[in-house]
C-alpha cells in the first residue's frame, strides 16, 4: 500500500517538473538563425544546428528558457530573437503596426464616410429639350385619373 501511494505522489509531482523543463521544439520557433534570418524550424544552416544543439544541451539541464534565450542574445545579439523584447525602444516594434491598422481604418472610414456625403441628389428625369416628362396640366390629370383606382 505504500510503494503505492508513493508512486501516485511522485507521478503527481512529475508532470508539473517536466512541463518546467523547455524543448528544443518550444523554443525552434522563437529563435532565429544568424545566417539565412529564419526561424530555426525552417533553417538547415550549419549554425542553426549549433544553436538547436546548444538549446537540445541547455533543455535536458532543464535550464528555463527565459535564461536560454538570454544565453543566445548574449551570444548573438538581440536579433536572435523572432520577436522584439518587450522593454524600451523595441515598444515600438508591437505598437506600431497596431497603431497603423488603426488608422488605416480611421483614414478609410473617413473617406466613406466623406464619399457618401459627397454625392448630389439625383435630379428629375428631363425629356431631350431639358424640361420635364410631364407638363404640370398632364400630371395633374394622370394624378386624378390614379386616384380614381386608389379609392
Amino acid at each position: 500500500m505504500r510503494l503505492l501511494l508513493v508512486t501516485v505522489a511522485a507521478l503527481a509531482f512529475a508532470g508539473p517538473a517536466a512541463a518546467a523543463c523547455p524543448t528544443l521544439a518550444d523554443l525552434e520557433g522563437e529563435v532565429m538563425c544568424p545566417q539565412c534570418k529564419t526561424t530555426l524550424d525552417q533553417s538547415d544552416a550549419p549554425v542553426a544546428r549549433e544553436i538547436k544543439g546548444f538549446i537540445q544541451q541547455r533543455a535536458e539541464a532543464c535550464v528555463p528558457e527565459g535564461q536560454i534565450k538570454d544565453e543566445l542574445v548574449a551570444q548573438f545579439g538581440p536579433a536572435v530573437l523572432a520577436a522584439p523584447p518587450r522593454e524600451g525602444l523595441h515598444w515600438l516594434a508591437w505598437l506600431l503596426p497596431i497603431v497603423g491598422l488603426l488608422a488605416g481604418a480611421a483614414v478609410v472610414s473617413a473617406l466613406v464616410w466623406r464619399w457618401s456625403r459627397a454625392r448630389p441628389a439625383p435630379a428629375p428625369a428631363a425629356g431631350s429639350n431639358g424640361r420635364p416628362l410631364l407638363d404640370p396640366e398632364l400630371e395633374r390629370r394622370l394624378d386624378r385619373e390614379l386616384s380614381r383606382f386608389d379609392g
